[in-house]
């Protein structure tokens, strides 16, 4: 697995007011944000999203009270399908769990989840709505010059 993180999911428990924190820091939101989830492109290439709290724990398959979930989920995005699963596995030999198997999803990739020694979560997809370049760099939606 590469040493990269390639979308940062914050979840939030008011989008509405989370969206216009960040928009009041100046942030420009990206086109394809919707009423379910913001977008933030920024500029080294990262892409910063904000996902409703127990909309995101429901997506990871974990409770959105307690321990089991901490509010935040890091992408490691691949370039096929294929590839999700091993990058999990992998991820588990090192000593990580496995949260959610991976699967295709409601917004039309395949993803699936582990969480790190700590319990922090990692989503491991594809997205074939996204430009991944093979130095790593992600971007939401449109191709790098």
């Amino acid at each position: 697995m590469d040493q990269r993180i390639s979308l940062i999911t914050l979840g939030s428990q008011n989008l509405t007011k989370a969206r216009e924190f960040y928009q009041s820091l100046g942030w420009v939101e990206h086109e394809q944000s919707s009423d379910k989830v913001v977008f933030f492109q920024l500029k080294n290439g990262l892409v910063l999203g904000l996902y409703g709290w127990k909309d995101l724990a429901e997506d990871a398959g974990v409770p959105h009270d307690g321990n089991g979930f901490r509010g935040t989920a890091l992408a490691y995005n691949v370039s096929s399908k294929e590839q999700v699963q091993p990058v999990i596995d992998a991820a588990i030999l090192a000593g990580g769990k496995q949260v959610k198997r991976a699967q295709d999803v409601f917004w039309g990739g395949y993803s699936g989840y582990f969480s790190d020694l700590d319990g922090h979560l990692w989503e491991v997809a594809y997205n074939p709505f996204a430009t991944l370049t093979e130095d790593g760099r992600f971007s939401i939606g449109e191709a790098f010059e």
